[in-house]
């Protein structure tokens, strides 16, 4: 079994690490089923990994590596330094793999502050779980504001511990190009400075650390509006020096240059989509730029026209490369019935457009911006939680192909110095909404306030700068109290 079967179908139930609640189960997000019993386990110090019977060799250290990083989550850096010998001792976790839908362990532990070890509690436990959508995704944004690759990484663990499995790297937009392009060097000459910059080795690295934690990277460039910081080193791509986006469509060096990104991008990224954007792209540079407009009588189009052909001709070089194409939904708003039938359509403008998308027979990603954008601080987690990806979509064979959802932190009024209590936990609750079985989410989030405060509280223990869940988003501790209870 390779690593990313791995991922799919191991990992991602590795890191529900909770502790039971007073009165019911504090998992997040809820499984499709869970029962325990009443017994009381201590985890032995030398608690270990065990795969007898597996198929799975994890020649690259994957599972290894998450339960490592899970016990110290567990430990949630208390010294154990209390006595768990003797009976009712936990001294390790035996995992067979035998194909990629077998099903894992979780684990609900806690610290016993007056023993001074690591608890099971409600022992035995038994636990069924997977997703109700295979895409669950947070978008960040790198060119409003540059994001440290640190601070990146501390956003890929906090999505594994509510089973976000798809970080959207918005990397470069109209501000900024952040990214180094090997074929075409000039390109991060747009960034911000020479210091905010990702080297390819830099994005290597972002995606195998996302990897080995069960998330996969999805890259976008935006084409053909958004691209203003493309020509800072190489204007040609301008259609002129004072009308600067969408991208020339004129010059037939603009698609190489796309080309070339593309090339660069399936050696790095290798998720099985790519983002080529499409949105907002507002054609009047095209229009009063003599060059362009010429090349468009040409050719018999109008601005409208090369909009389609801008998008559908940059479709069809990342297929080249080997991608399936999500484009944002002003694409299928437009001309959705020429789109290639691998296009996966990104809502983000409102409503009702997932059940046009399924409806034409084409995949959809929801992330309707009026509750599922994480820049608007007025959105509260009551609306994440209860966005429901499939309104009006009631046949199944419509129903698979909405593959499921993401929420957007836009970039332009934070930084790494907001970003974690901007994004948390309001993401969480969408999570849920994304993960847990459709019977399993509540009808009132009132219901699940106490379960989403406790794991806020969680994320805070394991060092995720999550805010109360009192409030709009952002939102500071109004009094002294407890965690749970803000």
């Amino acid at each position: 079994m390779s690593a990313k079967n791995l991922r799919f179908g191991l990992f991602l139930g590795l890191f529900l690490i909770c502790s039971v609640a007073v009165h019911g189960i504090d998992l997040w997000p809820m499984p499709k089923s869970v029962s325990h019993g009443s017994k009381t386990l201590y985890v032995s110090r030398e608690f270990g990994l065990y795969m007898e019977g597996s198929n799975y060799s994890d020649g690259l250290g994957i599972l290894k590596g998450a339960f490592e990083r899970m016990v110290d989550l567990v430990e949630a850096s208390h010294v154990i330094d209390g006595n768990s010998s003797g009976s009712g001792v936990l001294s390790g976790v035996n995992v067979v793999v035998h194909s990629p839908e077998d099903s894992t362990f979780s684990q609900l532990c806690s610290f016993n502050f007056v023993t001074r070890v690591v608890e099971l509690r409600s022992a035995p436990w038994t636990i069924s779980d997977l997703p109700r959508f295979p895409y669950r995704g947070l978008l960040i944004d790198t060119s409003r504001h540059y994001l440290p690759v640190r601070i990146i990484k501390g956003v890929i663990d906090a999505m594994t511990f509510s089973k976000l499995n798809v970080l959207h790297w918005h990397i470069v937009d109209t501000q900024s190009f952040p990214i180094e392009i090997p074929s075409y060097p000039r390109l991060w000459n747009g960034a911000y400075s020479y210091s905010e910059r990702y080297t390819m080795a830099d994005a290597v690295d972002i995606v195998q650390y996302a990897e080995k934690r069960g998330v996969n990277v999805l890259a976008e460039i935006d084409v053909p509006g958004h691209a203003l910081s493309w020509g800072v080193g190489y204007p040609s791509l301008w259609p002129s020096a004072s009308c600067q986006e969408p991208l020339d469509i004129s010059n037939e060096f603009t698609f190489k240059v796309i080309d070339g990104i593309l090339s660069d991008f399936s050696k790095v990224f290798k998720f099985k989509f790519v983002h080529l954007g499409g949105d907002e792209v507002d054609t009047s540079c095209w229009t009063i730029t003599p060059h362009v407009k010429a090349w468009l009588n040409q050719h018999h189009m109008n601005e409208s026209d090369g909009y389609r052909y801008f998008v559908l001709r940059a479709q069809k070089i990342a297929i080249s490369h080997g991608y399936d194409v999500i484009n944002w939904e002003e694409t299928f708003n437009n001309f959705g019935n020429k789109l290639s039938p691998r296009t996966v359509v990104h809502n983000w403008l409102g409503g009702g457009v997932a059940q046009r998308v399924v409806a034409a027979g084409l995949r959809c990603i929801v992330s309707n911006q009026d509750k599922w954008y994480l820049d608007h601080l007025d959105a509260k987690w009551e609306g994440f939680y209860m966005n429901e990806p499939l309104t009006n979509i009631s046949k199944p064979e419509q129903q698979k192909l909405v593959i499921g959802g993401e929420v957007c932190m836009w970039g332009e009024h934070i930084d790494a110095s907001d970003i974690e209590q901007t994004i948390w936990p309001r993401a969480a609750a969408a999570a849920e909404r994304l993960w847990s079985p459709l019977d399993k989410l509540a009808s009132d989030p009132k219901q699940v306030t106490a379960r989403l405060a406790r794991f806020r509280c969680l994320l805070n223990q394991r060092g995720v700068a999550a805010a109360p869940l009192a409030g709009l988003g952002r939102a500071a501790p109004s009094e002294p109290g407890s965690c749970i209870k803000q």
